[in-house]
């Protein structure tokens, strides 16, 4: 065959040197690297979207064919805001570039190619409820007896097949690593994802791991559909890369067969979700897979002062594995190293926030430009209090408001009860968590108790045992035993006691069995027991709970999770987030809480062996969010479940870098009238969740 080279016209020069004016060195050669294999290590704050978006600027310019290029992005979105930039770039018609996530792009070669792996082109994507259900369905089909002994929720079972799809795992392993108290089941668990599979089949269905794991399938079965894209993929580009799984990488390097025009770009040091799947050697041994890869680095970081840059440098050098970097700062000091805070308890902590905020906000600083950082949700819950208490108006990224969480309620249900025998809600709730206990079964109690003088006696003595079937075996008789702990004269009045009896009492293998993230809320729950422990008696506790829900930004109402506070500007609220929720984002000011060992990093994390320096990552991606001021600040005391005072160290994350690098503030107490936010014009606060995750879920065929 022979082989006939189009020569293409370079780009103008006026053109490379408007690349030039706009964009820095490192930045530059990025986007006008010759053809290759290329591993872009780009620092935070580095402007790496920049580059990328020119990068497919200067290809197009060059002569690349616009349907030449494929781009993968971790959101749909960044793909939009990119191809948007590149088009007013360019001049040109970008929308035959194949930019997006990785699912939108499978699911764009599934439409064509389906009849290749037996399904029809017209197959339905799944949404996560309905995955639920079909799950459901496969478990009955399998004949699994939920009755007879407990088996993972739907939720579970979905998360350990996703889980071990995206990570090329079979499912004992899976189950075994994640899941050890289900590993007796875990044939019973492999048959349900096989018929899970076999049912997905049957009727032309997809869910979201299907378009990665078909896509692949497709291209390692039919090797001409395989060649037409590799053939066709001139050029590859790859964003966020450490936070690619297996599946994805090994579809990327099937793709780049061909032309070996491969860029993938990434910070290993801020590779952070490997607890869903991300794989963070993808990018580490890239150049292994691509032996003449060429390195790059974007090193200049445009967003935080130098001293912020120092600690982040600093406590990032403690990892062995990782691709070594150094930011330098483009911005001029301020004069203001990151301010190391140690509080005397949790309490001051929160009240050193709340007052600096105010400070700060006074100084000009509005609270939009403020947030603060933890590694775990059951970390802000001082805070939230404060907060609530000084009419500080706040959002929350990492999910709803604390005590508005399912496990959270669930457990302060059983308290409330035994401080209000006659609370309906409190009982309905509580009751439903028995096991083989329903909605019907509950109203049926409680309409035998309201009417008793004290509902919590009668339930104690037996006298409501005739309305449970015996068929329902040994829950019921395990919940009264259940009451009579909370309620003996040890437990009475010391709720941390209280809760710890709850989760020895079943709660803790009801959350194992019902929700894919039961550790974090074991942990949630745990750290409220703790909290707890400051309160002299349950009822005290409770009323100081109740601040959240009544004093409301002086509002006496209920509050849902979608519910609406006053506070000021319409856009100034605070923002209280976990650091994985903050990945991507940037604040003038920042506050990281709770920065002690067995906070962060977290305990949990530290199982693995790998885990201290996921955690390490993690801290790193948490310094690197501040722009001009940076906080850490930790209690010097907590009190355990027997409240008794236990001593904090400082995370080994800050032990670790000098202290030189810090300013230690010293805090001390006035007597005086606590500052409180003076509201400007009334606004909302409001609660988020991951928005931009749904709506990418929702556009995989748009």
């Amino acid at each position: 065959m022979k082989r006939y080279v189009i020569k293409r016209e370079g780009a103008a020069p006026e053109r490379l040197a408007r690349f030039r004016s706009e964009l820095n060195e490192e930045q530059f050669a990025v986007a006008t690297a010759t053809p290759g294999a290329a591993l872009v290590i780009a620092g935070a704050g580095s402007g790496k979207t920049r580059a990328i978006t020119y990068r497919v600027a200067y290809l197009i310019e060059q002569g690349v064919t616009p349907a030449s290029i494929m781009l993968a992005t971790f959101t749909n979105r960044a793909a939009r805001e990119m191809l948007r930039r590149v088009e007013s770039l360019t001049g040109g018609d970008v929308r035959r570039v194949w930019g997006g996530t990785f699912h939108r792009i499978g699911n764009l070669i599934l439409r064509r190619h389906a009849a290749s792996i037996g399904y029809e082109s017209n197959y339905t994507i799944l949404d996560a409820e309905d995955a639920r259900d079909l799950i459901a369905t496969c478990v009955d089909e399998a004949g699994i007896d939920t009755r007879a002994r407990r088996f993972p929720k739907a939720e579970i079972l979905l998360d350990i097949i996703s889980f071990a799809t995206n990570t090329d795992q079979p499912i004992g392993e899976v189950v075994a690593r994640r899941y050890p108290h289900f590993e007796i089941l875990s044939s019973q668990i492999e048959r349900v994802d096989r018929i899970y599979h076999e049912r997905k089949r049957e009727r032309n269905l997809m869910d979201y791991d299907d378009l990665l794991l078909n896509w692949k399938r497709l291209l390692m079965e039919r090797p001409e559909v395989a060649n037409l894209y590799a053939e066709q993929f001139e050029h590859i580009l790859v964003d966020e890369f450490q936070d690619t799984n297996k599946l994805q990488a090994e579809i990327v390097d099937l793709l780049a067969v061909r032309h070996r025009n491969v860029m993938v770009v990434g910070d290993d040091a801020q590779s952070i979700f490997a607890w869903r799947g991300a794989e963070w050697t993808n990018i580490y041994e890239f150049p292994k897979r691509y032996p003449e890869a060429r390195t790059f680095r974007l090193e200049t970081n445009y967003r935080s002062t130098p001293e912020i840059l120092s600690v982040a440098n600093a406590s990032i050098l403690s990892n062995r594995k990782q691709i070594p970097k150094h930011l330098r700062a483009a911005r001029a000091s301020l004069g203001l190293n990151p301010a190391l805070v140690p509080c005397r308890d949790a309490e001051q902590q929160a009240t050193f926030i709340a007052a600096r905020i105010l400070e700060l906000r006074d100084e000009g600083v509005p609270l939009e430009e403020v947030a603060v950082l933890y590694r775990s949700h059951y970390h802000s819950l001082e805070l939230q209090l404060e907060l609530t208490r000084r009419g500080i108006p706040y959002r929350i990224r990492s999910g709803v408001r604390f005590f508005e969480q399912a496990h959270v309620k669930d457990v302060i249900s059983y308290l409330r009860l035994l401080t209000n025998a006659r609370d309906e809600l409190a009982w309905k709730r509580v009751l439903r968590l028995v096991p083989q206990v329903g909605q019907a079964t509950a109203n049926r109690i409680w309409e035998y108790i309201r009417s008793a003088a004290d509902p919590l006696a009668l339930v104690q003595r037996g006298e409501a045992d005739a309305i449970i079937a015996a068929r329902r075996g040994s829950g019921w008789a395990s919940f009264r035993a259940l009451l009579e702990n909370l309620t003996n004269d040890e437990t009475r009045n010391n709720p941390a006691r209280q809760i710890e009896i709850v989760l020895a009492s079943g709660y803790e293998e009801y959350l194992m069995n019902n929700y894919e993230n039961a550790d974090a809320r074991l942990e949630d729950l745990r750290g409220l027991a703790r909290y707890s422990a400051r309160y002299s008696s349950t009822e005290e506790f409770l009323a100081e709970l109740a601040l959240l829900a009544t004093e409301n930004f002086n509002e006496p109402r209920t509050i849902a999770g979608e519910d609406v506070v006053m506070g000021g500007e319409e856009d100034e609220l605070l923002t209280l987030t976990s650091v994985h929720q903050a990945k991507g984002l940037e604040w003038k000011v920042l506050f990281i809480i709770w920065a002690a060992d067995g906070k962060f990093p977290s305990p949990r994390s530290l199982r693995d062996a790998e885990g201290e320096e996921e955690e390490r990552r993690l801290w790193y991606v948490a310094l690197t969010r501040a722009r001009d001021q940076l906080y850490i600040t930790y209690p010097l005391m907590v009190s355990d479940y027997n409240r008794q005072s236990v001593l904090q160290r400082p995370s080994r994350f800050i032990t670790e870098t000098s202290p030189d690098l810090y300013d230690i503030w010293q805090l001390e107490e006035e007597i005086s009238a606590a500052p409180s936010f003076n509201p400007k014009p009334a606004a909302v606060a409001q609660i988020e969740t991951d928005e931009e995750e749904e709506q990418d879920a929702n556009e995989l065929i748009n």
